[in-house]
């Protein structure tokens, strides 16, 4: 009686494992095996500050520029991945308190000569690879980024070093992006492109600075 209530029982297992298909070892390799999910934190553009400067052989020029949006991909407090949006017509002047002044620099500033913003009113960068430095000191860069950057419709690929930190659902970052005017088409008075230019040449690279504030979205 026993072995027949054994046999049964087995029968019973086994079929039931046919049935389903899966056995509870194979659930639990599945579940081990499934990756963490990225967090998505959301750019504060209120929050956060982007600013250009630009050199030529008389001086500078140096303003702000507003972001549109942006987020950053984020797995186990470290950034993987991210974009971000910048409303090209919003770039100011910061340098030149003549209105007049001011408002031709950045009329000008705005045309083809410069970023073409009429045709091309955003820029964008997106984060193809953030490298964690390692044993970075307290305060100074402590990942490698990538990304490619789009201005003016163009797209190159840059690099730079950035100090990132994540905490408490709150991801900062900061870099010195330093960019060639004229991969993008940006030629306007380049040496590089135009003769005797003397002291109205304008350098062909300048740097864009960034320091972003981003929250985790609510899931």
């Amino acid at each position: 009686m026993k072995k027949t209530a054994i046999l049964a029982s087995l029968a019973a297992a086994l079929m039931l494992s046919a049935f389903t298909g899966t056995s509870r070892t194979d659930l639990n390799a599945t579940e081990a095996a499934a990756p963490a999910k990225a967090r998505t934190f959301a750019v504060e553009t209120a929050a956060s500050e982007v600013n250009w400067n630009a050199k030529k052989v008389t001086g500078e020029h140096y303003g702000k520029i507003s972001m549109k949006s942006g987020q950053l991909q984020v797995d186990k407090n470290r950034v993987t991945g991210g974009t971000f949006e910048f409303d090209m017509s919003s770039i100011t002047v910061e340098d030149i308190k003549d209105a007049g002044m001011n408002g031709k620099l950045v009329g000008h500033l705005k045309s083809d000569d410069f970023f073409g913003v009429e045709k091309n009113p955003s820029a964008t960068f997106v984060i193809t690879e953030a490298t964690p430095i390692a044993k970075a000191a307290a305060g100074q860069p402590n990942y490698n980024v990538k990304g490619n950057l789009t201005i003016k419709g163009i797209t190159n690929p840059v690099s730079f070093p950035a100090t990132i930190t994540v905490k408490d659902g709150v991801a900062t970052a900061k870099a010195d992006v330093t960019v060639d005017r004229t991969k993008y088409d940006i030629r306007y008075r380049s040496s590089n492109f135009f003769e005797n230019l003397g002291d109205k040449a304008i350098y062909d690279e300048f740097t864009v600075s960034f320091n972003v504030k981003a929250k985790q979205k609510n899931s």
